[in-house]
C-alpha cells in the first residue's frame, strides 16, 4: 500500500521516545508522530497517552526524500470538513453590515488617540504637582 500525504491509516505503536512515537504502518514502513502531534492538549509524558502495541489512527503529514514519514494522531481524529457556527451571525438576509471605510477608521483612531493623550497629560501633571504651571510662569 503506497502512502499519500493527507491520507488517514491505522498503525501500531512500535517505539516511544521523549520526542514522539514510532508507528508501524500497513505497508511495513515506519513513521514518527512528534510529541506535539499526539493530542490537542499539552503532552508532558507520552506514556500517559500511548503504550507499545497500541493501535492508532494517524494522518500522513509529510514524506520526505529520505523515506521519513511524518504522522499526526490529533489531526487524524479531527473532522475533515471545517464546521462553521453560523448561529452567532444574526444579520437579516439581504442586509450585510457595511465594513468601515478608511476615513472612518482613521477618524476613530484620531479620536481614541486624542483621548489617550489627554488622559496621559492629566496623569503626568497631577504626579508632577502642578509643575507645568510653574514652568509657564517662569517663561
Amino acid at each position: 500500500m503506497s502512502l499519500e500525504v493527507g491520507s488517514v491509516v491505522e498503525g501500531v505503536v512500535t517505539g516511544i521516545t521523549n520526542f514522539g512515537v514510532f508507528i508501524k504502518l500497513p505497508g511495513g514502513e515506519t513513521g514518527l508522530v512528534h510529541i506535539s502531534e499526539i493530542a490537542d492538549s499539552y503532552v508532558k509524558d507520552i506514556n500517559e497517552h500511548l503504550q507499545k502495541k497500541d493501535k492508532v489512527k494517524v494522518k500522513v503529514l509529510c514524506i520526505d526524500g529520505g523515506g521519513k514519514i511524518g504522522l499526526s494522531i490529533k489531526q487524524a481524529n479531527k473532522p475533515t470538513t471545517p464546521h462553521r457556527n453560523n448561529s452567532k451571525r444574526k444579520s437579516s438576509p439581504g442586509k450585510s453590515p457595511k465594513p468601515p471605510n478608511f476615513e472612518d477608521k482613521l477618524s476613530s483612531f484620531f479620536k481614541e488617540s486624542d483621548e489617550k493623550q489627554q488622559d496621559l497629560k492629566k496623569n503626568t501633571e497631577s504626579k508632577r504637582g502642578g509643575r507645568s504651571t510653574i514652568k509657564q510662569e517662569l517663561s
